[in-house]
């Protein structure tokens, strides 16, 4: 049944190289370094001396790459010099990434699940260990490492019910492939037992990395005077955060529903969206001018209203307003912090379509209050927690949640203590980071004394 496996894995190759020219299209970088995909050509030096030797971290996309940072951070801090590894599989992922190298660091696409193409990628940068974030679990690149001594763990493990019935499914592969993990460090209680349904090492619940992610201060200042301008104008700031296909209409249907309810209740409003992917900005651009909303991009604002300006503070036209629009949309990336800053409320995308959500821990640390739809399975226990502590509401749908937001937004007081809420949640909670960066290091040590030079 493996080498069945195998044969697909290699049979897809030139539609994986088909849909890399197709994405590439919108966002150049899927064009770059393709060869490194099969275990080729790689940008970064081949590893010769043992002390040369990375820690390697894969991190999928633009999420598990702020995971990943959080955890460079602490490791870095137990052990300066540390030569990092960083592979990824999107876009997104890798020009995050790119943000955390250091010298003596490398970064590489992630290599295709093919045994040819994971031998080469092994052999040309011989990591110490591997730290899979979250989710990754690829048969021959587990197998292979393990086989050549290379130990690895799953960081900021999570598996949904979801997740859990798909791998049993293909329980013939992913079991092995659970079970030759060197440990899992879960994120829940509920994620370890799933995971060890599946055969994987659990070796402690550490909690959530991104509970220890702390906002750029500068992103905060930003959005906060961002918020501060549309209060100047009579407006609070409503967001639709992360936003997937179909979750914008629908959004875009409410409002319509709402202002046809109640126009005067809507002139104190001010639309936000920021889209999940990047390669969406053009489409939801139009999406809403076909809803009859004028439009406002991020990239489009005066160059003075960005966060190197609010770095300055010495720079009188930093102040410069956004231009006045019905919708604002973000269509800049690494800004988060400043969007949710800049928010009364946002709404959770990927969650009012079974798409199991979006992280919500980082609108939490920039205490903005969310209102989620009824899909969060992917990140069920933060959902949970949030909801529990009063930083955070649900809604059976989007029309729902507006209401919600909408309610919250004006309410003062309640709005109040959700940000507090969400802000003392995020203090209870941290404290992953160090156990994770202790227990990597400890595993790569461990396995540098097994494994022969």
């Amino acid at each position: 049944m493996h080498a069945l496996y195998n044969l697909a894995a290699w049979m897809a190759q030139p539609l994986l190289r088909r849909k890399l020219a197709a994405r590439a299209r919108a966002e150049p970088l899927y064009g770059q370094w393709v060869a490194e995909r099969f275990g080729r050509a790689y940008a970064a030096p081949a590893v010769s001396r043992e002390d040369e030797r990375p820690l390697w971290i894969h991190a999928v996309s633009l999420g598990e790459t702020r995971a990943a940072a959080i955890l460079a951070q602490a490791l870095r801090a137990r052990r300066p010099g540390l030569r990092l590894l960083l592979t990824h599989g999107t876009a997104t992922g890798r020009a995050e990434g790119a943000k955390l190298l250091q010298a003596g660091d490398a970064q590489a696409w992630q290599p295709w699940d093919t045994p040819a193409a994971v031998a080469r990628f092994l052999a040309h940068f011989r990591p110490r260990a591997g730290v899979l974030m979250e989710t990754e679990i690829w048969p021959n690149l587990i197998a292979q490492s393990a086989a050549q001594g290379v130990p690895l763990a799953l960081a900021n493990a999570r598996l949904s019910e979801k997740s859990l019935r798909a791998a049993r499914r293909a329980a013939w592969l992913m079991r092995p492939a659970y079970a030759r993990l060197a440990a899992a460090w879960a994120q829940t209680d509920a994620d370890a037992a799933r995971l060890r349904q599946m055969g994987a090492p659990v070796a402690g619940v550490f909690g959530n990395l991104k509970f220890d992610a702390r906002p750029d201060p500068a992103l905060l200042a930003l959005g906060q005077r961002w918020r501060e301008q549309a209060r100047q104008a009579g407006r609070a700031i409503v967001m639709l955060a992360s936003s997937r296909d179909g979750e914008e209409a629908a959004f875009m249907q409410a409002i319509a529903q709402a202002r046809a309810a109640d126009a005067a209740g809507l002139a104190g409003i001010q639309w936000l969206i920021v889209p999940r992917h990047p390669q969406r900005f053009d489409e939801v651009a139009r999406l809403a001018q076909s809803h009859g909303l004028r439009v406002s991009r991020r990239s489009a604002w005066p160059q003075d209203a960005n966060a190197e300006s609010a770095n300055e503070g010495t720079n009188e036209s930093a102040n410069a307003a956004p231009p006045a629009a019905d919708l604002w949309l973000g269509d800049s990336l690494g800004e988060m912090p400043a969007y949710y800053a800049a928010a009364r409320v946002a709404l959770l995308g990927a969650s009012f379509a079974p798409l199991g959500g979006q992280n919500l821990i980082e609108a939490a640390a920039c205490a903005c209050p969310v209102v989620m739809g009824p899909h969060t399975f992917n990140f069920a226990q933060a959902a949970e927690s949030a909801q529990a502590a009063g930083a955070a509401l649900r809604a059976p749908d989007m029309p729902a949640a507006l209401a919600a937001a909408l309610t919250l937004a004006r309410d003062e007081a309640a709005h109040e203590r959700a940000a507090q809420a969400a802000l003392a949640l995020i203090a209870a909670h941290r404290g992953a980071a160090d156990r994770t960066a202790d227990a990597v290091l400890t595993l790569m040590d461990e396995g540098l004394r097994q494994t022969p030079p």
